[in-house]
């Protein structure tokens, strides 16, 4: 673990653990496990009952494989932890005096729920933005701004952390006041951001109105999470454009900061596999599912202090892929960032459909604005059974629109996605624009 005084390992890389060989990651993997999971059985009552309940002792891990063993842990598992306990649970491992930070989940999918770092917790975090952010061309002498949201939410005072470490000069602008953020990168020569995707579209299409084109800004780098975005080709290629600068996906969650980021090679976040031990699984069956197949990530911690978490089933579906990326580093990566929730995902007559999907074909029809809203009710419904028979779309046009530019994505939503879309074209500014992260699937 780095400490704060930490330089970059090379010209090219943060840390020396980016380069090592495969085998030698699942050497320091099943070690690191090994630790790992003594250190949770002995410090948190939650996972010691969950080991007896499987029959299984921190000693009886010999291999990678013996994970299997233990069952995944869910969010309703974590929430009833806490429940058992509160205000901490009883999946904290650590003295509750020895927590140094805490944060809240954004709500989405349960009420909000805590997690916490300890001062190692928290040093790791930062070094392990560092190091992505670096391998995206970030350099001392950089100047960040944060645009991800500060209150509550977990990612902007880890980002701020990072990219101080780096040596960048960094302005804490938040996910609000958004003339107030362009005009400051502008005056500030900001040469980097960090925001959700939504909000770095939000930001460009506010900065048209205002006359500014964000092409002529000094911005040449900017990380986008929260959401799925970077993932989505034609969203990165239209936030690209938008601001003449690259985008990369960098995917965390509150549990796990960070998961995957991209590297310059724009090829798939690599997994910290230092950091966190990844499976992808059958989110049916639980079996492991080969590299190349979708299945849902599930991860275990290999040295967090304060809220470790053993097989935490993200919910999150993604496809990886082990094989060396272009830049040289050996952590596998997730192509297509994350496919979708596994919650999130559309059955459609057969047909295995998630919203970024859709969000792919929208982004790449010239004539519409960036926002859309996916709704799912009575009118594309089977009245006999309740089965979606198709997806019921709306869409912004822009002022250079075709007529038909609905007909042409029911169109191509169809040819590229094999369901049925009813599109309802709408003008321009009638959908909610937001800050922070997007809900654009509606069920009704």
């Amino acid at each position: 673990m780095r400490n704060e005084s930490a330089r970059p390992y090379s010209s090219d890389r943060w840390d020396k653990a980016e380069g090592w060989s495969r085998d030698c990651l699942a050497a320091f993997q099943k070690a690191a496990l090994g630790r790992q999971l003594g250190t949770v059985h002995a410090g948190s009552a939650y996972y010691r009952d969950r080991f007896a309940a499987a029959g299984f002792e921190p000693g009886d891990f010999r291999d990678l494989s013996d994970l299997s063993r233990l069952p995944l842990t869910t969010k309703q598992d974590y929430l009833a932890a806490l429940e058992a306990d509160p205000p901490w649970g009883t999946a904290l491992a650590c003295d509750p005096k020895a927590v140094r930070r805490v944060h809240f989940s954004s709500g989405t999918t349960s009420r909000p729920t805590p997690d916490a770092w300890t001062g190692p917790d928290l040093a790791r975090w930062a070094d392990l933005y560092a190091r992505a952010a670096y391998s995206q061309g970030v350099r001392e002498g950089d100047v960040f701004q944060c645009l991800f949201s500060y209150p509550w939410f977990v990612g902007g005072l880890g980002a701020t952390a990072a990219f101080e470490r780096i040596g960048c000069a960094v302005i804490p602008g938040g996910s609000g006041d958004t003339e107030r953020q362009i005009e400051t990168l502008f005056a500030y020569g900001t040469t980097a951001i960090m925001a959700t995707p939504s909000f770095a579209a939000h930001l460009a299409e506010v900065a048209a109105r205002m006359g500014r084109d964000l092409r002529q800004s000094a911005v040449r780098h900017i990380g986008v999470g929260g959401e799925p975005g970077a993932g989505v080709p034609a969203t990165r290629a239209r936030l690209e454009e938008l601001w003449g600068a690259r985008v990369f996906d960098c995917y965390g969650s509150l549990e796990f900061q960070p998961i995957a980021w991209d590297c310059a090679a724009q090829a798939g976040g690599h997994l910290m596999e230092d950091f966190a031990y990844a499976e992808v699984v059958d989110p049916e069956t639980g079996a492991a599912v080969p590299d190349g197949t979708p299945g849902m990530l599930v991860l275990t911690h290999l040295d967090k202090q304060a809220f470790p978490l053993v097989r935490w089933a993200t919910g999150d579906v993604v496809v990886r892929d082990s094989t060396p990326c272009a830049c040289g580093r050996t952590h596998a990566r997730l192509p297509g960032g994350v496919l979708g929730r596994a919650d999130d995902m559309i059955v459609i007559r057969g047909v295995n459909l998630f919203p970024t999907a859709v969000e792919d074909v929208v982004r790449a029809m010239p004539g519409l604005a960036d926002e859309y809203r996916i709704i799912l009710d009575e009118t594309v419904r089977d009245p006999a059974t309740g089965f979606p028979t198709g997806i019921r779309l709306q869409v912004e046009a822009t002022g250079d629109a075709p007529s038909d530019v609905g007909y042409r994505l029911a169109d191509a939503i169809r040819t590229r996605l094999l369901v049925r879309a009813v599109v309802e074209v709408l003008p321009p500014m009638t959908l909610d624009r937001f800050t922070h992260k997007a809900k654009r699937l509606v069920r009704r």
